[in-house]
């Protein structure tokens, strides 16, 4: 049994997460996310997360500076952000941790805890997002034609290759999330793919922004071909 079936309603996950702030990130269900963990507080997390539930939070900051990760506890934070839970583990010679975190389901921050430890702890809500716990929910909406597109032109304009034989067989759930995980957007951009309503917006949105990109860089502006 793959790991994410065994969270097949809100009451299935954590009411509390460990909070990994990161600008610019996301997490999406059945998405993975590699992080390379360095700073004391979130070696200490990563410690507590694996001898627990193995689940995390990843949630953008809300403002302060420009740090990636801002230092304490006291920069405002994005009311949603995206659960997961981490399935690769590997100690690097340097002391850090290359990590890969897999999402399972988007949450919303009801309130922050207080644990001593050092690093944020939020007590969070599923409910709104009840529907990311069921794999592949509205793929049948998703404009796949566009979407590959859309993932065709983002790899030629970062001269990327790719097994076309994989994509072809990949689900449509599988390319959104993933596309939203990885590309280069901004944390507005970001935080929009992370919160749209359902699969079919969120596709819609990440194409929208792919055309923008390509017709900024002189391409037709109205379609990635």
């Amino acid at each position: 049994m793959a790991f994410a079936d065994q969270y097949r309603r809100p009451a299935d996950l954590p009411p509390r997460l460990p909070l990994f702030p990161l600008r610019g990130a996301i997490l999406l269900p059945r998405s993975t996310l590699p992080l390379h963990i360095f700073e004391p507080r979130y070696l200490e997390m990563i410690d507590d997360v694996m001898g627990g539930a193995r689940m995390l939070g990843i949630v953008q900051p809300a403002g302060g500076d420009d740090d990636e990760s801002p230092p304490g506890k006291d920069v405002p934070l994005r009311r949603i952000g995206g659960a997961g839970r981490v399935t690769s583990y590997q100690e690097l010679d340097d002391g850090r941790l290359a990590i890969a975190v897999t999402g399972v389901s988007r949450f919303e921050i009801v309130g922050e805890a207080e644990t001593g430890r050092p690093y944020r702890t939020a007590t969070v809500s599923y409910d709104r997002f009840a529907g990311d716990l069921t794999r592949g929910l509205g793929e049948d909406q998703v404009d796949r034609a566009r979407l590959v597109s859309a993932l065709r032109a983002y790899l030629e304009d970062n001269n990327l290759k790719t097994d076309w034989s994989v994509i072809d067989r990949a689900p449509s759930e599988f390319l959104v999330n993933a596309l939203c995980v990885m590309a280069p957007y901004g944390p507005e951009e970001k935080q929009a793919l992370l919160e749209a309503a359902d699969l079919k917006t969120r596709a819609e949105v990440l194409v929208a922004l792919a055309e923008m990109e390509s017709a900024t860089r002189g391409g037709s502006g109205g379609t990635l071909q």
